[in-house]
């Protein structure tokens, strides 16, 4: 502490100071320090010491959500993997078995699109791929990857089971997958139906929203002329003769954004609640460049509020209104394209009810194509249409059919080469035809939010096909419904944060039957066999049976390559039953892992938790809860925690795709894992958080104050043995403190750890760790501890207290910063084992002392009016150290006053010397608003500068042997110089 070496007998006393000692390097260097604590951990297989170590502990299981096989980590995945690993750790340390299973998820259109650009960059199309060597290249493409992602996740030092995850690709994984599909199909929960699915022609597949992004995008809009029919159909009113007369050459008009549906047309739809006109042309805008498809005379039909936007965009100048119309009298139009010269659309088109009808925009009748849209198909059905007289108009890769006279053959969107995702030339041909026909009477563009692939980024369509679908209304024999079910295990779910329910609710309330299937390579089947007569799905244990085993020897791909004969056997004929090739969705993959990860490894179940982003609410989450309840009647989860999305410095959200995004491993070379792990634990991760050059620099500045920390503690403790410490009772009163706020701050962070609150519980420890421990009691305790003798009660209390500090701060850190933790541990504890399989210490409740904390609550005040006017004199130079003064302090409160009772208040304030007064402060005393009744006038502290101490004292009061340094230095040389002969 002391550089003077001026002492009266001429000595240098900085040999004789109780300095801290230790080998616990001031700088971490996390990136090289780091990978070298993994190596140790797997030499000394730290995962299977965990488990052995809590047999018999109660189980917590949190389930792992599988992220895709494909690529490397980005930094939302290092959000959620450590988070996962700060609940698992803090349940481990807080009395619990919590083992943690990673997975991943292999199967599906992200592994499957990059193993198409892989055929593709060799010149092959996925079609001209053997569906099996495909099946295979999938395989070995999500096998590298489980590889490398393991290795990125291992690196942010999350532990768990890394040498068995849980991959659904595994036959045994692809095989409990069958038995959960059968169940749910063999039940009666399984239904064939064409409804219009989302469809990608680029990858040639179905996709659930889940597998859907919204864009903008600039489309075609038209408005089509359907010509009114003319004639009574069924049971509709009859007209009478001046209705019929005015609506001769009448049309009713539809807008649309999607003109290649024209050829899908079946039926317009119209509101009753809308009030509708006849309208007549009367004028046209002068001095067009053009001449537009309505002239004047033609008579049209349209909601009356927007009568006026459609005939400005016909470029008609005046219009007048004929009548009212009841949309339900008019019965039929004929199809737009009947006068094309196409052949095939000489029918009527039937005007049908719907409320989906609205007059907000465009002409309030909407062009119905049930094969193209969701609305379109539920009024078609509702009105007594059969799904049997939908057509199929387009093909797997959106081009026209022979249900299309005239446009077979013509894609809606370019599935190759550079324009991909364009549109392609149906819309063109389709406005050509109309036009021809003279049944367009205007179009333009404009941008609309659009359903896109989020894999491919192209458009996807509406498209009714054979699919099959897992019903969310279909009572069981017990009168309830897989939605019942769902919502009723929602309200026994607990989420963090509770906003979680209401959007799982919305999801699950409003979802359409879970569309299921899939025409895609890689996957599991839908191992269906379905009678073609009758169209019902057999239902034979035996046959089942056989399905399962011959997957759990030989994959998915077993399904594909063994002939049905070899699983109907000799019961059935083949030839009378379809096998269907179909794979399954992935949500339906990844939502029965709970099965195979947990039920089949006999874990516990239910999980305790499942945590993902807030996504997941339309993705795992529902699938896995939708999934259990179909086969279970309950969720497979107690709780879900939720998370945000990284976001960049400047607020956008962090994409490879954007540019903005920053690797994990990026950050791990440069400044190491420990400070993403710090950014996770101290963001509040329930909404989006951010992560920069600002945020990093911020985390590297709490990790270099907590490391300093821990250093400063294994220096004071060096040495330190049992036979020094002292009982709490004998204790100095700011000892005392110190462990009642131990008592504190283990309440908290216990209460937090256990809300999964980690940015509180993280909050309370920097605090603590930074004020009360560093700024406070190191502060104050620093002279004692490097000065006093080694016998002192005070320095002996003081380092019986750090002893405690270091046993609870490794503990508490140890989720959070694993490493340094785990380094500090094991140089102070070198035979002790690792950090982590220590429990949180036990924190006695007899060190609670309300009195102790209600008298430091009073000191600290009076100490921060102190340092406040200490603060001011050393930056107007006034005085070098703290220690050169002496300040009069006037407490005129007596509560405060009488908290220095047995108080030593020059230690507390870092002065040589103290005055006391109960006056009031006089007018030049340094003052602070918040703290009343408390003055500070500065003076300089009177003697001679302690040569060991720098405190400044009374010569007079010196040992003869030692006259250079104050009588509680001398007793301390002399116990050192004991020391040292002896030594």
């Amino acid at each position: 502490m002391s550089n003077d070496t001026n002492s009266p007998e001429g000595r240098d006393y900085r040999e004789t100071l109780f300095l801290p000692t230790t080998d616990f390097p001031m700088r971490a260097g996390l990136p090289k320090a780091e990978p070298k604590w993994l190596e140790k951990w797997d030499s000394e297989n730290l995962y299977e010491a965990l488990r052995e170590d809590a047999k018999g502990r109660p189980e917590f299981m949190l389930h792992d959500g599988p992220p895709y096989a494909n690529g490397h980590l980005h930094l939302g995945h290092a959000l959620n993997k450590i988070l996962k690993d700060l609940v698992v750790r803090t349940k481990q340390m807080t009395g619990f078995d919590a083992d943690y299973i990673p997975g991943w998820d292999c199967h599906g259109l992200p592994i499957e699109w990059k193993v198409e650009e892989q055929f593709r960059q060799k010149g092959k199309a996925k079609r001209d791929v053997d569906p099996s060597d495909f099946r295979v290249a999938c395989r070995e493409y999500a096998q590298k990857w489980v590889g490398i992602q393991r290795d990125e996740f291992k690196r942010l030092g999350v532990i768990g089971d890394w040498d068995n995850p849980y991959l659904t690709m595994d036959y045994g994984s692809e095989a409990t997958i069958v038995e959960e599909f059968l169940k749910v199909a063999m039940s009666g929960q399984m239904r064939r139906g064409s409804k219009p699915v989302m469809w990608s022609p680029v990858e040639q597949t179905a996709l659930a929203e889940a597998e859907v992004e919204y864009h903008d995008r600039k489309a075609n809009v038209i408005w089509v002329k359907f010509p009114w029919a003319g004639v009574n159909i069924g049971d509709g009113p009859k007209l009478d003769t001046d209705l019929r007369n005015d609506l001769k050459n009448a049309s009713v008009v539809i807008w649309t954004t999607t003109p290649w549906t024209i050829p899908a047309n079946r039926a317009i739809s119209y509101n009753p609640n809308i009030e509708y006109g006849l309208y007549e042309c009367v004028s046209l805008e002068e001095d067009l460049p053009f001449t537009p498809w309505v002239a004047p005379g033609d008579r049209l039909v349209l909601a009356e509020k927007l009568a006026e936007s459609v005939f400005k965009a016909a470029k008609a100048a005046e219009w007048k209104k004929v009548r009212e119309i009841d949309p339900f009298a008019l019965i039929a139009c004929r199809h737009p394209l009947e006068k094309a010269n196409l052949g095939g659309y000489d029918f009527s088109v039937p005007l049908i009810a719907g409320d989906h009808v609205t007059d907000d925009a465009g002409t309030g009748f909407v062009h119905t194509a049930p094969s193209h849209g969701e609305d379109d198909y539920n009024v078609w059905l509702a009105n007594g249409y059969s799904t049997s007289d939908i057509p199929e108009t387009l093909d797997d890769f959106g081009c026209y059919t022979k249900e299309c006279p005239g446009f077979e053959g013509l894609d809606v969107i370019r599935i190759d080469g550079k324009k991909r995702g364009q549109d392609g030339k149906a819309n063109k041909a389709v406005m050509d035809k109309l036009i021809e026909a003279g049944n367009l009477l205007a179009r333009g563009m404009t941008t609309l939010r659009d359903a896109h692939s989020w894999r491919s980024k192209a458009p996807v369509i509406r498209r009714a096909t054979p699919q099959w679908f897992i019903p969310m209304d279909k009572a069981d024999e017990n009168g309830k419904t897989l939605r019942d079910k769902a919502m009723a295990a929602i309200a026994e779910t607990q989420f963090t944060p509770e906003r979680g329910r209401a959007r799982l609710v919305s999801m699950v309330e409003g979802r359409p039957d879970w569309l299921i299937s899939r025409q895609r390579a890689w996957g599991v089947p839908l191992t269906l066999f379905v009678n073609k007569e009758t169209g019902e799905i057999l239902n034979d244990s035996d046959v089942n049976d056989r399905v399962v085993a011959a997957v759990e020897q030989g994959g998915a791909d077993a399904w594909f390559v063994t002939d049905a004969a070899d699983f109907l056997g000799d019961k059935y004929n083949a030839e009378e039953y379809e096998k269907i090739v179909d794979i399954l969705d992935v949500w339906f993959d990844s939502g029965t892992t709970h099965s195979f990860t947990l039920e089949k490894r006999g874990k516990k179940w239910p999980a305790d938790l499942y945590l993902e982003g807030s996504d997941q609410h339309r993705g795992w989450f529902q699938s896995s809860l939708l999934e259990s309840c179909a086969t279970r009647g309950r969720a497979p989860y107690e709780g879900i925690l939720t998370h945000g999305f990284t976001l960049a410095d400047d607020g956008t959200k962090m994409s490879k795709s954007s540019g903005n995004g920053i690797e994990p491993e990026e950050i791990s070379k440069s400044v190491g894992a420990e400070i993403i792990r710090i950014w996770v634990a101290s963001s509040d991760c329930t909404d989006d958080p951010t992560y920069g050059k600002e945020v990093q620099a911020a985390n590297v500045e709490s990790y270099r104050k907590l490391r300093n920390t821990l250093r400063y503690l294994l220096g004071a403790l060096h040495g330190f043995e049992d036979n020094e410490r002292v009982a709490v009772e004998d204790m100095p009163s700011l000892e005392q403190w110190m462990l009642h706020r131990l008592t504190e701050v283990d309440a908290k962070i216990r209460a937090a750890f256990d809300a999964y609150d980690f940015q509180a519980a993280f909050k309370e420890l920097q605090v603590f760790t930074n004020n009360d421990v560093s700024a406070v009691y190191f502060d104050i305790r620093k002279d004692a501890l490097y000065c006093d003798a080694p016998d002192d009660i005070r320095r002996r209390a003081c380092r019986t207290v750090m002893d405690e500090l270091f046993k609870c701060l490794t503990a508490w850190y140890a989720p959070i910063m694993v490493f340094t933790c785990e380094e500090a541990w094991r140089l102070r504890f070198p035979e002790a084992g690792s950090v982590h399989l220590r429990q949180f210490p036990e924190v006695p409740e007899a060190w609670k002392n309300a009195a102790v904390a209600e008298k430091w609550a009073k000191l600290f005040k009076v100490r921060r009016v102190v340092l406040g006017a200490l603060e001011i004199e050393r930056r107007e130079k006034r005085i070098g150290s703290s220690l050169e003064a002496a300040p009069e302090v006037y407490v005129s409160d007596a509560n405060l006053l009488a908290a220095f009772d047995g108080e030593n208040a020059a230690d507390i304030f870092i002065t040589s010397d103290v005055v006391l007064k109960s006056d009031a402060a006089p007018e030049n005393a340094f003052t602070m608003e918040e703290v009343e009744g408390v003055g500070v006038v500065p003076a300089l502290a009177e003697g001679v500068k302690c040569a060991r101490s720098w405190k400044i004292f009374d010569p007079a009061t010196a040992m003869p042997d030692f006259p250079g340094i104050t009588p509680r230095d001398a007793k301390a040389v002399m116990a050192w110089e004991k020391l040292n002969k002896s030594a």
